[in-house]
């Protein structure tokens, strides 16, 4: 059986994340049982919820263990298998964790599926065609629900999650305006994700330059609003929510160091009659085949053109995703294994 790379958790952050949390270790992989496939991982994902899962708090899903393979979604290909589901050569999706090889249960549903990688890169199914744009689906249909005409704004906006809502919303007739990092992802947004305008927050760093930004690019106000980050990008944006408004809460990137994040205007929730709903994605497998039909729609025909951000081996993992929780990477952060 080949030698097999992994990241383990080590220790829990103290504060702001750092390289030392992790550690690389070797292992033999271990001999098949009867139901069983190894997969030699191509690509691992790199996501933002990432991060709260290394802190023992409560929080949707358990902790990551320490000592154990930090944990995370993976694209590879069969390379062993003792399971009549999977043959040798299968590219598969699954959640084989920071690591080169990993060993997946054939019987347990979800836990590995095959891909069809003739109009979609291998890679696109940790992103675009995987959990973030369901994730953009789910928000975007079944939270913000918008009509023809609406205006919704996405922040992180030319991430993973960011660049699927944009092309979802698209399609549906919607103005798009995105928040993120920099002339050049501002600039990307809008030229090759077809956002109508996007804003950069390193530009307007406060509430009230935020405010006007948001004015001058939402006219009409803002009918939904998709969120990743939290903090006064949000105050920013609930000051501009049309009556009726709904918030799709994905993330708080701004709190994921265990700092509290106030909201300066609760109120507005009252006053503008505001829905604002929390969702895990995990929680709502029934509409992944038709969210995932759908995106692999907007990828294959040139609608959804996503980018991505790629580290090269598995020892490059912990700073790419350091790099991902302070906005350095360009769309999808994913490291390249083989």
């Amino acid at each position: 059986m080949p030698r097999n790379q992994q990241i383990l958790l080590d220790n829990r952050p103290q504060g702001e994340a750092v390289a030392s949390n992790f550690k690389l270790v070797a292992t033999d992989t271990p001999a098949l049982q009867d139901g069983q496939v190894l997969v030699r991982n191509h690509f691992l994902s790199l996501d933002p919820y990432m991060r709260g899962r290394m802190n023992d708090a409560k929080s949707y899903a358990q902790p990551q263990p320490l000592g154990e393979v930090m944990q995370g979604g993976t694209v590879g290909e069969v390379v062993e298998s003792r399971s009549p589901k999977f043959a040798v050569g299968d590219k598969v999706v699954g959640f084989g964790g920071w690591q080169e090889y990993s060993v997946a249960d054939a019987n347990q549903p979800g836990s590995l599926k095959k891909v069809d990688t003739t109009h979609v890169p291998l890679s696109h199914y940790l992103g675009a065609v995987g959990m973030p744009g369901v994730t953009a689906w789910y928000g975007l249909v079944k939270i913000i629900a918008p009509k023809e005409g609406d205006t919704v704004v996405v922040s992180a906006a030319t991430g993973a999650v960011g660049s699927a809502f944009a092309a979802l919303a698209k399609a549906r007739g919607c103005r798009v305006v995105g928040i993120a990092g920099g002339p050049d992802k501002c600039q990307y947004a809008v030229d090759e994700l077809h956002f109508d305008a996007c804003i950069d927050y390193k530009e307007h760093s406060d509430g009230k330059a935020m405010g006007k930004a948001l004015k001058d690019a939402c006219p009409k106000g803002i009918d939904g609003y998709f969120e990743n980050v939290g903090g006064w990008i949000m105050d920013a944006v609930m000051l501009r929510m049309n009556a009726f408004g709904r918030i799709a809460l994905c993330g708080m990137i701004a709190g994921y160091d265990g700092a509290p994040l106030p909201m300066a205007h609760p109120a507005l929730l009252l006053v503008s009659r505001l829905k604002i709903e929390g969702f895990i994605v995990s929680e709502h497998m029934e509409v992944w085949p038709e969210a995932l039909t759908e995106l692999g729609q907007l990828v294959a025909t040139g609608k959804l053109r996503p980018r991505e951000s790629v580290a090269e081996g598995i020892a490059a993992a912990p700073e790419a995703f350091l790099g991902l929780l302070k906005g350095k990477n360009f769309g999808k952060q994913v490291v390249k294994l083989v």
